[in-house]
């Protein structure tokens, strides 16, 4: 019921669900543990489901946990968002790696991301609403993040005129100053 597509990143997936429409709209299953587990080769157990609306311009990230590391399924409920994943395992072979794709509610595509990976988003329409579930609790003493604009990373986001950050991700570290979790 849902087709894995693989990134440059090699445990970074896009999940691509089945939607069946009609006239009447659409339907599609957009979460299924066995059929998820099945095709990801590995026993995923989610216990937090976290929603969050944006307007445009807003960009949130690049977020992950030191401990309590949370792999997330991320998808596009209305609107539409470029989605970052970066490998920040300092002992990983694709350490400061990053891979990005733009993610919305017309295509349901998702976004796979293991523990190890900071997560960030830009919304590009006008709103978006985004939820995600996670593998483990949102632990704030924990959480670290680092800077969207790091240029050992070098991510491409799409040009957008005014970006609004929260003021802890405006004021995050670069990578090389950062508490960065092992492979």
């Amino acid at each position: 019921m849902l087709q894995i597509k693989s990134t440059i990143l090699d445990d970074v997936k896009i999940i691509m669900p089945v939607v069946h429409g009609d006239a009447r709209g659409y339907f599609l299953e957009s979460y299924n543990k066995k059929a998820l587990d099945q095709a990801l080769g590995q026993s995923l157990n989610f216990v937090q489901d976290n929603q969050s609306g944006s307007r445009h311009g807003v960009l949130r990230g690049l977020h992950y946990q030191l401990q309590r590391a949370q792999g997330k399924l991320v998808r596009v409920i209305s609107g539409e968002i470029y989605d970052v994943a970066v490998d920040v395992r300092r002992d990983s072979r694709q350490f400061k790696q990053w891979f990005g794709m733009h993610l919305n509610a017309d295509s349901q595509q998702q976004l796979w991301l293991p523990a190890g990976y900071a997560h960030g988003f830009v919304v590009v329409s006008q709103w978006a609403e985004v939820a995600y579930k996670t593998t483990d609790y949102y632990a704030p003493e924990y959480e670290r993040c680092i800077r969207y604009d790091d240029p050992d990373i070098a991510i491409q986001w799409p040009q957008i005129e005014a970006l609004e950050l929260s003021p802890r991700d405006a004021q995050a570290p670069l990578c090389a100053q950062a508490e960065l979790p092992k492979a």
